[in-house]
């Protein structure tokens, strides 16, 4: 859509159409911007520079052709018939334009004091009439968006890093450099000490005409000078074969006053650096104080103070009169974001004019007061003082107003002492200015009788003039002699060396050999009369180097040291010492990489900075292994817990210490979980340590004391770490130790993070712990005694059903397969028979309610309120209607088949099915129980029911019906274990269950399941969880409560009296003995009168029957 402007409604606040592309240098802008407008049919671009135009007006040719494409600027004007495109410079941009793509490079110049207005105007007023780029920084980012509404802004980054290389000697300076000052007599100086040291430079300024810029620029890209001087000219649009920057000053005078540069300024300058994709680096000169820290991080980083105006001046001339068109050149800014922009030059021009009584007299009509003011636009080309510049404006516009054009006589006398290639470069450079002029005069339509002729006459002067300028810079600042290594042998003086910051040394710029951290190595090809004396003159200048390296290498950062893989310690990538072996794992010793010369206390320097660095290294990565090698508040058997922790690097395999964690007391198992070790099922770790750096630094100190870093693996285990992987197939080529140390357990063909094996603990529990006709199955539950692999399972594993099976192999189960169609009768069998005792429990249930309802006299008071912490607030519930006889189970072994047989009756009888699918459990055989498991055994053991007590009869309870739900998951996943079997897991260790009844105080029965306290293996004697059940005792039952003592009794019954209810819960522990050793009951009192923690403490460790299971009953699988 072509919005035009129009004089009355400027498009301030319109961004509609237009797209702003925003970013530092080097980010491919106006690549984009050539690209986009030779896509549409025609198009305008506008740069900063006459010498950009001319590049962009080239490469644009390149693509359409000549033919279409026309250069506008104000000395220089190419139209071809028919042309589609046109590049201008800014200035020469029209102000209104039919063409469909419309580009403004360098926007941000919008708030330049000198020239900003103009670039304002642009952005303001011109627009595509399909598409429109406007190309700049990143801190026009905020006002443009302010500025034009809807404004659709795009940012690039940088195609390349750049960094800051410190201060350098001018002599110093790497190859490809361009050094920056802002005065032409600095620019000479520096050039002629380039020329001195390094051959020469080439010398681009502002002062110089495109043409001699160009020869300049291209000595420098074609390889026949290194160096190049510069001003400030070279930040806008060259596109140079650049690595470093240096800045020679950082003051410049900007037309008003001397300043410092701005990070912008800086940032757009030191650009330059790093072309396309190769990086590059700035920094500052011998005479300039370096950098501080934070505008290095602004200009690294691109960060600059945004644009908060833009210079603004109206486009809305009023030529009634001459001062009211000096009055309409003050207005002010119409909207917040711009700024009424100072006088330029032709605005004091016009003022100083307007006081002339011949140019006022001439300027009386409103087409004579606007040549005057296009007259007034010639620009300063010479940098004269402003009245000399007005004059020349005066004499032009009184040839124009009284002829109609400019008296060619007048036109040929200037031209004409312009046209002389004599002189020095001051004066050549004066000539050039000087016909530029003309050149503009003769490209303003209309102000020469002969137009065409001036044209190509200044063009053809400016031309010579500017060949023989740059003869003139080439014949003074290029030196086009031998190599200067040549020379300073015929001259028998001693070559100078010099060091890059990559750690090349060179000799009168040729390479001799590289310096990596305190090593030289020499570069062999060297030979021949000059040997002798380059391999001196490095040997001098690395005796200085390495005593300055010393000192950089002690006072550096962190952050500018690295610990490998390998072993090797390196500071800003050189090696500098390497580890070794030490007395212990967690202290290898380090070995300095250095030469001779490094010596004394440079040496001591260096070797102390080292150590202290990989000391913080293992201190800071393997903190929980230091935290435990050095723990002293732990004793007796956690102690030894420990040390075996450090020894294996933080990770055993529980069975490993199966006896030494049955004797763990609470305190030592607290004392170390405070340090980061984590009681899993299967293993005791640290998981701090199953990280990539961590691992990395654990598997090089076991190489490094067991000769492992030339073993298979070394290191490549620690990657697939890293990249997140929780199980990875076994490489048999490699020592399996390092899946060890990175954390990994090899089980099978596939090795599994220790971390992940304890998640799919989590994820088993449920499944076996859960026996048929206690409530709803959860996903993995069989028949109580096995589970099926679930996808959750093999997905955190990320393994296959053979994978898998395996795995569990190797965690101690066993697979058995069974036909598929059996296993999903049974389980469907299963949920009809939950379905079926849930509604019969609900039938059951409201038929108690209406007895009771019948029964109750008329004058009892309402019942006692129930818990509703076990109607409602606790997650999972349970009633088992049936006690076990404490006589039988000290007489014969219990198997797990007869105790699953009792609770399954007693729910049936009448028991509440549990909500939750998680009745605790025991892990399998190689584990002993997970961490939670055991506090969970540490605190709520309890005693058994005394001998001879009398078996309690089954009590009618509340039954809560099981939803109807969609097939089990199991059922759904039975593909998942193998076709037309389905392979049912299994494990070796037997699960006992304590039952415990009670009564509500309204007569109804109220259980509650408990975390299960621990219980030993069968097998191997290794804690395991057994179902604890708490009894609610009613207040007026409270004689049922069986206590070992006429006092607890006493309080329970006190206690529900008062409106309390005390519990009573029994728990069995399996053992290897087959006997029971003792049996005791603890009473749960209210918690004003709870005993103390120890005293329940002791009653859990009293309160154990020791049993041998049944040989008969068979294995069930748990967590």
């Amino acid at each position: 859509m072509n919005i035009q402007p129009t004089h009355t409604q400027p498009l301030i606040l319109s961004g509609r159409d237009v797209t702003a592309v925003l970013g530092p240098t080097n980010t491919g802008k106006t690549h984009l911007a050539i690209e986009r407008m030779v896509a549409h049919e025609t198009g305008i671009i506008g740069l900063p520079l006459r010498l950009l135009a001319r590049e962009v007006y080239a490469r644009v040719c390149e693509k359409v052709g000549a033919n279409k494409v026309a250069l506008i600027t104000g000395e220089e004007k190419i139209v071809p018939v028919g042309a589609k495109y046109s590049v201008c410079t800014v200035e020469a941009m029209p102000r209104e334009t039919d063409a469909a793509f419309v580009a403004i490079d360098e926007v941000q110049l919008a708030g330049d004091l000198e020239r900003g207005h103009i670039f304002t105007d642009r952005i303001l007023h011109l627009r595509g009439r399909q598409e429109t780029l406007l190309l700049g920084a990143a801190t026009m980012h905020g006002i443009l968006q302010r500025l034009l509404k809807g404004v659709s802004v795009v940012t690039r980054p940088r195609l390349s890093h750049l960094a800051y290389a410190g201060s350098k000697k001018l002599t110093r300076l790497p190859r490809r450099t361009a050094i920056v000052a802002f005065s032409a007599d600095e620019v000479y100086a520096i050039a002629e000490l380039i020329r001195r040291q390094q051959g020469g430079a080439a010398v681009v300024l502002g002062a110089l005409s495109p043409r001699t810029r160009n020869a300049q620029v291209e000595i420098f890209q074609s390889g026949d000078v290194d160096y190049l001087v510069a001003t400030d000219a070279i930040g806008m649009g060259l596109n140079l074969d650049l690595e470093h920057v240096a800045f020679a000053q950082n003051r410049k005078f900007d037309g008003y006053q001397y300043r410092n540069l701005t990070a912008a300024e800086l940032g757009q300058i030191a650009g330059r650096a790093g072309r396309h994709v190769r990086d590059g680096t700035f920094g500052v000169t011998g005479q300039v104080d370096p950098f501080d820290e934070d505008l290095v991080k602004k200009i690294e980083g691109h960060d600059f103070d945004p644009v908060k105006v833009l210079q603004w001046r109206t486009a809305d001339f009023d030529f009634t009169s001459l001062d009211a068109l000096k009055r309409s050149t003050e207005t002010n800014a119409p909207v917040e974001g711009l700024t009424r922009a100072l006088p330029a030059v032709d605005a004091q021009a016009l003022d100083h004019l307007s006081r002339d009584a011949d140019i006022r007299a001439l300027a009386t009509g409103r087409n004579r007061v606007a040549l005057l003011w296009e007259a007034c636009a010639l620009p300063d080309y010479r940098k004269i003082a402003p009245a000399q510049h007005a004059d020349l404006i005066a004499s032009i516009y009184m040839d124009l107003a009284r002829h109609g054009h400019v008296d060619e006589n007048y036109m040929a006398e200037q031209v004409r002492r312009a046209d002389t290639t004599d002189g020095d470069i001051d004066t050549l450079s004066h000539r050039i200015a000087q016909i530029r002029t003309w050149t503009f005069v003769s490209n303003r339509p209309g102000w020469l009788a002969d137009q065409l002729h001036w044209q190509e006459k200044t063009r053809e002067i400016e031309d010579r003039l500017s060949d023989a300028l740059h003869e003139r810079l080439t014949k003074r600042f290029v030196d086009r002699r031998t190599s200067v290594l040549m020379r300073r042998l015929r001259e028998n003086t001693m070559p100078e060396a010099e060091i890059s910051p990559t750690g090349t040394v060179l000799v009168e710029g040729h390479h001799v050999g590289e310096l990596q951290g305190f090593r030289f190595t020499a570069d062999q090809s060297a030979g021949g009369e000059d040997a002798k004396a380059v391999r001196t003159a490095a040997q001098k200048a690395l005796a200085a180097e390495f005593e300055a390296r010393a000192e950089r290498f002690a006072a550096c950062a962190n952050g500018d040291l690295a610990l490998g893989s390998d072993g090797i310690l390196r500071w800003i990538g050189a090696p500098i010492g390497t580890l070794v072996a030490g007395d212990e794992a967690l202290k290898p010793r380090l070995v300095l990489l250095a030469d001779e010369q490094l010596t004394g206390p440079a040496r001591d320097k260096v070797a102390a900075r080292a150590e202290r660095f990989v000391n913080f290294q293992i201190e800071t990565l393997l903190k929980p292994l230091v935290d435990l090698k050095n723990a002293e508040q732990i004793t007796g058997i956690a102690r030894g817990i420990a040390f075996q922790l450090v020894e294996h690097f933080g990770l055993i395999n529980r069975r490993d210490i199966a006896e030494e964690m049955k004797s763990l007391d609470q305190e030592g198992r607290a004392a170390l979980r405070r340090l980061g070790v984590r009681f899993g099922a299967y293993h005791v770790f640290v998981p701090a340590l199953i990280k990539p750096a961590p691992a990395g630094l654990v598997t090089l100190l076991w190489a490094l004391q067991n000769d492992g870093k030339d073993k298979p693996g070394f290191g490549d285990v620690v990657h697939a770490l890293a990249s997140g992987r929780t199980s990875v197939v076994i490489d048999p080529a490699f020592d399996k130790t390092f899946y060890k140390l990175a954390g990994y357990r090899n089980l099978g063909r596939r090795a599994v993070r220790v971390d992940i094996l304890e998640r799919l603990a989590d994820l088993i529990r449920p499944a076996t712990n859960w026996k048929p006709g206690l409530g709803q199955r959860p996903d993995g539950a069989y028949d109580g005694h096995a589970f099926m692999v679930t996808p959750p399972m093999m997905s955190i594993l990320g393994a296959t059903a053979d994978d898998m099976e395996e795995i569990l192999k190797g965690l101690g189960y066993r697979s058995e397969p069974k036909p598929a169609a059996e296993v999903k009768a049974k389980l469907d069998a299963l949920d009809t028979a939950a379905r079926e005792a849930a509604a019969a429990k609900l039938a059951a249930e409201e038929a108690a309610r209406a007895a009771q309802a019948a029964e109750a006299p008329a004058d009892d008071g309402a019942a006692a309120p129930l818990d509703e912490g076990l109607e409602t607030g606790a997650p999972a519930s349970a009633e088992i209607a049936a006690e076990p006889d404490a006589g039988a189970a000290a007489k014969e072994p219990v198997a797990v088949e007869e105790q699953a047989e009792t609770s399954a009756q007693a729910a049936e009888a009448g028991a509440e099915a549990p909500t939750s699918p998680s009745m605790g459990g025991a892990a399998p055989s190689d584990a002993g129980g997970g961490d939670g498991a055991d506090d969970a055994g540490s605190a709520n053991s309890a005693g058994a029911p005394r001998p001879g007590a009398a078996r309690r009869a089954p009590i009618e309870g509340r039954v809560t019906p099981l939803p109807k739900r969609r097939p089990s998951r199991n059922s759904r996943n039975l593909s998942f274990c193998g076709g037309r079997h389905v392979s049912i897991i299994s494990g070796r260790v037997i699960a006992m269950t304590a039952v415990a009844t009670t009564a509500s105080a309204a007569g109804r029965p109220r259980v509650r399941v408990r975390r299960a306290p621990r219980v030993a293996s069968p097998e191997i004697g290794r804690p395991m969880r057994a179902a604890a059940i708490s009894a609610m005792v009613p207040a007026n039952r409270a004689s049922t409560a069986r206590s070992s003592s006429r006092g607890r009794n006493a309080r329970a019954a006190n206690g529900a009296k008062a409106g309390r209810r005390a519990s009573v819960p029994i728990a069995v522990r399996v053992g290897r003995t087959g006997r029971a050793t003792g049996r005791t009951a603890r009473t749960m009192l209210p918690p004003a009168s709870r005993p103390s923690k120890a005293s329940r403490a002791r009653s859990a460790r009293s309160a154990s029957i020791r049993i041998r299971p049944s040989p008969s009953s068979p294995p069930c699988a748990t967590s």
